[in-house]
């Protein structure tokens, strides 16, 4: 390996990583990225689900290229009981408009080929290697210990995942709050294209995304996840950590549970489970971001906390692709000035804050808490809805009351007093 110092390291090939060592590269860098798996995208899950916008600023059209596997053109909602689910179900042409479209991918492919455009841009990647240290000479960090090498540089960019050592090694945050992130888990699970299209009613290459809340997560904070690939299904729970700890089911057991379900198992009968994975996940939002410039280094990604979590969107890739955007800009800022301080990487900052990133994450900072505060909407709130339209749509043979009677029954089980408080606490908080 060259002993050579480099203009910029970039640790992790997950996207963020990838689309800041391309962007370097393609401006003339000599950029190297250590990837600690075998291959960019060995390590990374995700439930599988990239909106295109910021890629498409960057790569034009890359989905005509790039191994996606459907455009979602359905969105599912549901609230789930052990038994009954409730779903909301959203189909329109306008989920697909180029620009403002989003695909199912499965993150070891896409990262791969994602991978091989930036090596193209000329960027040197290294995998297998694990960055187990920063190098540090009066407090500025000129590059990384891999293995048995030190690599040099003007600038390091830490891409590496949501428990990043190497921020904590600095000092750019402690500890994990275990509210602050979700364990997740999941399956591929192998199924003719031609059976994906007639159970989930898709056209074509178009699919479908599906969030569930209540019973996935054994009724804590969390949901269930659904995206049809071409030949596959990734299908998945995420609960956060606290929750883990403090409830009777390991993440395995809400999986396998979640997959039995009556609604989920002649989605998935006859298939092949040919993948399973398990991650954690940023979902604090703006809470749990934590310093992202030093001297000669920024964080991006989910080793920065860029993720949101809406209960009925969850976006991660694109946060990825615009942090790594802005850490593009500004290390190119930085190395025409030949000032590669944490005041002037400042202006990393100053991008982010201009960008939807920091924008949205500032304006939903307070909806994590409000799920975290809301225990309801996971137990509560799935069987109201389930036992009331049980009332409505099975039929006893017995007189029928008023319908509102029917849905003051159940209404009174939660108490329209708590009712009005979490709605308006939701409100408030988005």
């Amino acid at each position: 390996m060259s002993e050579d110092k480099f203009d910029a390291i970039v640790v992790g090939g997950g996207i963020a990583g990838t689309v800041a060592a391309y962007l370097l590269a393609k401006e003339g860098l000599e950029v190297i990225l250590v990837e600690r798996g075998n291959y960019a995208g060995s390590k990374n899950m995700t439930g599988g689900r990239i909106y295109s916008h910021s890629l498409e600023k960057i790569m034009p059209y890359f989905a005509r290229e790039a191994p996606v596997e459907r455009k979602i053109t359905r969105e599912k909602i549901s609230l789930m009981t052990e038994e009954s689910n409730v779903t909301l179900d959203f189909y329109s042409s306008l989920l697909g408009v180029q620009g403002s479209d989003s695909y199912s991918v499965l993150r070891g492919v896409f990262d791969q080929w994602l991978a091989e455009k930036a090596e193209e841009a000329g960027v040197q990647i290294i995998p297998g290697i694990r960055v187990d240290d920063l190098i540090l000479r009066e407090g500025k960090v000129c590059g990384v210990v891999a293995g048995e090498d030190e690599l040099e540089a003007d600038i390091t960019i830490l891409a590496d995942g949501v428990n990043s050592l190497l921020a904590q090694k600095l000092g750019f945050r402690g500890e994990l709050a275990t509210h602050h992130v979700a364990v997740g888990a999941k399956e591929i699970i192998e199924l003719p294209s031609r059976v994906i299209e007639e159970r989930f009613n898709c056209n074509g290459n178009e699919g479908t995304a599906w969030l569930f809340a209540g019973s996935p997560s054994d009724g804590r904070v969390g949901g269930g996840f659904l995206y049809t690939n071409k030949s596959s299904i990734s299908l998945g729970v995420v609960t956060t950590l606290s929750d883990v700890i403090k409830g009777n089911k390991t993440v395995p057991q809400m999986l396998e549970d979640f997959k039995q379900h009556p609604s989920i198992q002649p989605l998935i009968k006859d298939g092949k489970m040919i993948e399973y994975s398990g991650h954690l996940v940023p979902e604090a939002g703006l809470a749990m971001i934590p310093k992202i410039v030093g001297n000669g280094v920024l964080v991006v990604g989910d080793a920065a906390g860029f993720c949101i979590n809406l209960g009925y969107m969850v976006r991660g890739m694109d946060f990825a692709v615009a942090s790594a955007e802005c850490a593009a800009k500004a290390v190119l800022k930085a190395k025409e000035a030949q000032d590669f301080s944490e005041g002037y990487l400042q202006c990393y900052q100053g991008l982010l804050d201009q960008s939807f990133v920091m924008q949205d994450l500032k304006h939903y900072k307070d909806f994590p808490h409000f799920l975290e505060d809301t225990p309801r909407i996971f137990n509560g709130y799935p069987k109201m809805a389930t036992d009331l339209l049980a009332d409505l749509f099975v039929v006893k043979g017995e007189p029928a009351q008023p319908l509102r009677k029917t849905i003051m029954q159940h209404v009174s089980k939660i108490g329209l007093l708590n009712l009005a408080k979490d709605g308006w606490k939701g409100v408030r908080s988005l």
